[in-house]
C-alpha cells in the first residue's frame, strides 16, 4: 500500500490536532466499519473559522485526512468549510489507496457534524 508524501506528512506531523476546552462547538463522526473516529472543535468569529482543533484515533489515512480537512477548513467562512469535499481532501493529500478512500469520509463528516452543532446552538 503506497502513501503519498502529502499523506504521510499529515499523518507524521498531523496539523491542528489537539482538544479545545474552549470551544464554540463539538462535533464527532465514526465509521464504526473500521473503527475510525473523530472529535472536532471549531472557534468561530463573525461567522468564520478561527481556530480548528480534532482528536482522531485511526489508521495513516484517517489521521492524514483529518489534519487535510482541518488545514482546508481553517479561516473559512461556515459556508464555505461547509462545501469542503471528500474529493477535496483526497485531491490537497495527492489521493490514498483504494482501499483507505473511505477514510477521506471522516475528516469531512465530522466538520458538517461540528457546523451543524454550531448553527443550532447560535440559534438557541
Amino acid at each position: 500500500m503506497e502513501y503519498t508524501d502529502k499523506t504521510m506528512e499529515h499523518f507524521m506531523c498531523p496539523q491542528n490536532v489537539g482538544s479545545m476546552p474552549d470551544a464554540d462547538a463539538r462535533g464527532a463522526y465514526g465509521d464504526p466499519s473500521c473503527g475510525d473516529s473523530l472529535m472536532m472543535f471549531l472557534k468561530v468569529d463573525n461567522n468564520t473559522i478561527k481556530e480548528i482543533r480534532y482528536l482522531v484515533f485511526g489508521c495513516c489515512a484517517a489521521i492524514a485526512s483529518a489534519s487535510m480537512t482541518s488545514v482546508l477548513a481553517k479561516g473559512k467562512s461556515l459556508e464555505e468549510a461547509e462545501t469542503i469535499s471528500d474529493g477535496d481532501v483526497l485531491t490537497a493529500l495527492g489521493g490514498l489507496p483504494s482501499m483507505k478512500i473511505h477514510c477521506s469520509n471522516i475528516g469531512v463528516s465530522a466538520l458538517r457534524s461540528v457546523i451543524k452543532k454550531y448553527k443550532i446552538q447560535i440559534k438557541e
